[in-house]
């Protein structure tokens, strides 16, 4: 992994420390977003019944076992090797086994064309560039095929506090050059304005099948967020999920 961009580096050696208590503490599943919206009220992946699934950011593989017993054929791709490490002994404990693999989501060690349906939950497309991490998505999956993650909205970046940890009713940050956030945990994310993200879909070859921007629903809990967050969430959206068809 010596090719890992210095971000990549960083969000490596944070999962690497951090993977323990995360996997311990979060309440993690296969459903989208901080709220665990369940998939099979969202449909955003339909039947992967015989489909090459890659999950980029795979954590502790919670969506790749889900999808494997669904019928796909699953490939879990993760920066950090202590999360594959919680991936690994989820796989035995299920009676499961697929490839995992230790690299960035920005340079893909498989080949051309190698899968129906690219998936990202939070995953690596959150603390990935997305100027290098699409077009390695579009490099990866087949004609026809499916590209869905989920992640911050721009607006909920520009509603960040000054202290990083929730969200007011105003605008705190330019929407022009938004793009990179280092956090004081030392993790870097990434997320682009709309338009942006349009135009970068497009100049890869994706077509845009929807974009639904997640609302909690009411009372709704989560080891991600507090009740502060889910108030200010069921006003506007902090999450979404892009679903794109490469053309």
């Amino acid at each position: 992994m010596s090719d890992l961009a210095p971000h990549e580096r960083a969000n490596r050696e944070f999962w690497d420390r951090e993977a323990d208590r995360y996997q311990a503490e979060q309440a993690v599943r296969a459903a989208w977003g901080v709220w665990s919206l369940p998939e099979e009220e969202l449909d955003v992946l339909g039947d992967v019944a015989g489909k090459d699934v890659l999950e980029l950011g795979c954590g502790a593989a919670q969506w790749g076992i889900a999808l494997a017993r669904r019928g796909a054929r699953v490939v879990g791709l993760d920066v950090s090797e202590r999360q594959l490490e919680h991936a690994r002994a989820a796989l035995a404990e299920a009676g499961l086994d697929f490839p995992l693999r230790c690299a960035g989501a920005e340079s893909v060690p498989l080949p051309d064309a190698s899968f129906d349906v690219v998936v990202s939950d939070w995953g690596a497309t959150a603390f990935c560039d997305p100027y290098a991490w699409v077009p390695e998505a579009a490099r990866l999956l087949r004609p026809g095929g499916l590209l869905a993650f989920s992640g911050a909205t721009p607006l909920s970046w520009l509603c960040l506090n000054a202290e990083g940890n929730g969200w007011d009713a105003r605008l705190n940050m330019d929407s022009f050059g938004l793009g990179r956030l280092d956090r004081p945990d030392g993790t870097v994310e990434f997320a682009l304005p709309m338009g942006e993200w349009i135009r970068l879909f497009r100049s890869h070859g994706f077509a845009i099948e929807d974009l639904l921007e997640l609302r909690p629903p009411e009372g709704a809990t989560s080891t991600f967020r507090d009740e502060r967050g889910l108030a200010w969430a069921r006003k506007w959206p902090l999450e979404q999920i892009w679903k794109l068809l490469k053309r």
